[in-house]
């Protein structure tokens, strides 16, 4: 039977309850809530902008896009997104299906932290951003309902969230701050560490091998 909150279907497929259960397994109460938030919100907005959205592709790509920050899946020297990226696009061929799907979900994933571009691609990476930029950043709440923020919060809690999520990130970068260069990453490092030193992209141009 499926699920229903604020008006948002969770699909009832085979497909969306493993992807629940992976990442329910794979992530703590924290990561876990906020993905499926960031699935509900963004279903929501797109709704609202009139965007057809595929709901499996929408669906994994909320549930996956921090599982890079996670113990069991994230590398020593790539972005966590690109970490969270490849565990969708492997997860979705091995349910079925394509490799354009795969391929759409994993640039949903790889560019959530990336403002405006996702908004340029297809609609299920449009979703995601969405679904960030309203459960991280706050951004356009009062594009949606106090009805449909209560409901939402209500079946997915964000129990000093701003906090938590803040050390989520923060853990599972720290071990590879190297990555964060040319993200908002690089402000999370700094803010819990004073020794952080930033890369600097003016100093990478004038400093590089050409000669004038």
């Amino acid at each position: 039977m499926a699920e229903f909150i604020a008006g948002v279907e969770i699909p009832d497929t085979e497909l969306v309850r493993a992807a629940t259960e992976l990442v329910r397994e794979a992530a703590d109460d924290t990561v876990f809530h906020h993905s499926r938030r960031v699935f509900l919100w963004g279903s929501l907005k797109a709704a609202a902008r009139g965007l057809e959205v595929d709901p499996e592709l929408a669906y994994v790509g909320g549930l996956f896009h921090d599982l890079g920050l996670t113990a069991g899946y994230a590398a020593k020297d790539r972005r966590f997104e690109i970490d969270g990226a490849e565990a969708a696009r492997t997860f979705l061929l091995e349910h079925g299906r394509g490799e354009h799907d795969a391929r759409t979900v994993w640039l949903a994933i790889a560019l959530h932290t990336t403002p405006e571009v996702p908004m340029y691609l297809a609609p299920e990476v449009a979703v995601v951003s969405l679904g960030v930029e309203t459960d991280v950043l706050g951004q356009g709440l009062d594009e949606l309902t106090e009805r449909q923020r209560a409901e939402v919060v209500a079946a997915h809690p964000r129990p000093d969230f701003k906090n938590r999520i803040l050390k989520t990130f923060y853990d599972g970068m720290a071990h590879r701050p190297d990555t964060t260069f040319g993200t908002m990453n690089d402000d999370v490092l700094a803010h819990f560490d004073p020794d952080f030193r930033r890369t600097d992209f003016v100093e990478i141009i004038t400093n590089s091998a050409w000669p004038e």
